[in-house]
């Protein structure tokens, strides 16, 4: 089937993929958060509210994701729209607390030990805009079936970043956390992009772009953190 085919095609033809996609990222940001609290790293009681509110949307946005895929895997397209609106409002709350606790964290000086000051900035401000950028990017592209779905996993694929900092040993990887990160993620890009060709038999162009974003967002925090303006506007923070 041809990519052309697919896209003037029924919505729900192959959405049984993107559903199970969609649980499996959302189950594993979900456990990369969870375990991380288990072994006693948050001191819940003396947390920032704004930081028990960042969790809050982003938990509310990954149960709307996985919501999203099974309407549209059921068919319930009316409600599928509806929720979407609901959506793009989360998105742009989701930035602007995620920026908010970004700069706080440096405020209050809570950033973890193994960054500096402006890899953290980078890396809070990098991801949040590139996250809502493919997000909406999926949303422009609604009506393209086969652009909107990669392009909103793309987004979701890019919320692993936190996750896996969480999971992987980031104080002894000796800088190299970043790409160890990136290869994870493309992992699960190269597997959408192995979907592809069994049903489109080609690798859709949303795919391509959306690995393309998520690899350059990387190279953006690195180039950002050894940046001399970021690094003064870091240091200007915590010193505030």
């Amino acid at each position: 089937m041809t990519i052309e085919a697919m896209d003037s095609g029924n919505y729900r033809a192959d959405q049984a993929f993107f559903t199970k996609l969609s649980m499996g990222l959302a189950a594993f940001i979900l456990f990369g958060f969870v375990q991380w609290g288990l072994r006693g790293m948050v001191d819940y009681l003396h947390t920032p509210v704004w930081v028990h509110l960042h969790g809050l949307l982003m938990v509310s946005w990954l149960a709307l994701f996985v919501t999203q895929n099974r309407l549209a895997g059921n068919g319930n397209m009316a409600l599928h729209r509806k929720l979407g609106w609901t959506g793009a409002y989360l998105v742009a709350a989701i930035v602007g607390v995620a920026c908010y606790t970004g700069v706080m964290a440096l405020k209050l000086h809570t950033v973890p030990p193994f960054f500096t000051n402006a890899y953290f900035l980078a890396l809070v401000l990098v991801d949040a805009v590139v996250f809502a950028g493919l997000i909406y990017a999926g949303i422009t592209r609604r009506k393209e079936t086969e652009f909107h779905r990669r392009l909103m996993i793309g987004g979701v694929i890019m919320l692993m970043e936190p996750a896996l900092g969480r999971l992987l040993p980031m104080p002894f990887m000796n800088g190299m956390g970043e790409w160890v990160v990136l290869v994870i993620q493309l992992g699960v890009v190269a597997i959408m992009a192995l979907h592809d060709r069994k049903v489109l038999g080609a690798i859709h162009p949303a795919t391509a772009t959306a690995g393309a974003i998520i690899a350059m967002s990387h190279v953006l925090i690195e180039l950002s953190a050894h940046n001399a303006t970021v690094q003064g506007i870091a240091a200007s923070i915590a010193a505030g």
